[in-house]
């Protein structure tokens, strides 16, 4: 649907801090319980979580006033197309591991002559209603994340940085770490290098550069550092940890 002037890309280029969680789960319920929560975007995730397009409608209904920016499967333009036709905030695009891949997440984004997007009735426009004003608000409410999470994108970073039309880059801070040969060890002081090349290079062209991770305390740390928009938490992982901790607590 369309979105208000303080639509997640605005509140992301004006440099906010913002605080998302991830959802994996398809249930517009457990979207709904996460937005509620009080967190500036919902990363709705389409490349690992069980969700097709209709649980990804039924959370945007259910989201309240959090920005919703949904992973999709692949940097793929079909994909892309879709899931912006369901009236979501942006697209969060896996793997961008060269300027080249950047470019064409960008065109697969953004209807002609920008772009490449094909038009069809959708959600977006609200079936139809509101199309002349979807087609006139969607370039400057359309948000296109990449994210940077491999040895090569980290060697592109300034050709993807700088792709017209890519307002952020988010690390994948596990993938990186294979990537760089030291699976789950994010602390390594080569991963370490590659996530500070990306933020320096984010403040060097004036490119938010987000990432996720795990805990308060890392997100803070983040935070402190300069990184935005960031990820904290996946829901599954949420639930699992509360229910042991509960658990425990009855035992104990």
């Amino acid at each position: 649907m369309a979105v208000s002037p303080q639509s997640f890309r605005a509140r992301l280029r004006a440099g906010e801090p913002l605080i998302g969680s991830i959802v994996t789960m398809p249930l517009a319920g457990i979207a709904e319980i996460v937005a509620d929560a009080g967190f500036d975007w919902l990363w709705i995730d389409m490349e690992h979580g069980p969700l097709d397009l209709l649980h990804v409608e039924a959370m945007l209904r259910a989201k309240g006033g959090a920005a919703a920016i949904v992973r999709a499967p692949a940097n793929d333009p079909v994909w892309i197309k879709r899931i912006l036709d369901t009236g979501a905030d942006g697209v969060l695009l896996p793997h961008v591991d060269g300027g080249a891949e950047a470019r064409a997440a960008v065109d697969a984004a953004f209807y002609p002559p920008r772009g490449q997007r094909s038009f069809g009735v959708s959600r977006a426009h609200g079936y139809g209603p509101r199309m002349n004003e979807y087609l006139e608000s969607s370039p400057d409410e359309t948000t296109v994340m990449v994210q940077i999470e491999s040895a090569a994108a980290v060697r592109d970073i300034d050709a993807i940085l700088t792709t017209d039309g890519v307002d952020a880059a988010v690390i994948g801070p596990f993938d990186l770490s294979g990537s760089l040969g030291h699976l789950g060890d994010i602390t390594h002081p080569q991963v370490q290098g590659a996530i500070d090349a990306v933020l320096a290079a984010g403040k060097r062209h004036g490119v938010p550069v987000g990432i996720f991770c795990g805990s308060a305390e890392l997100a803070r740390g983040y935070l402190a550092r300069g990184f935005s928009p960031i990820a904290v938490g996946v829901d599954s992982m949420l639930l699992a940890a509360a229910a042991r901790e509960l658990r425990q607590s009855v035992k104990s």
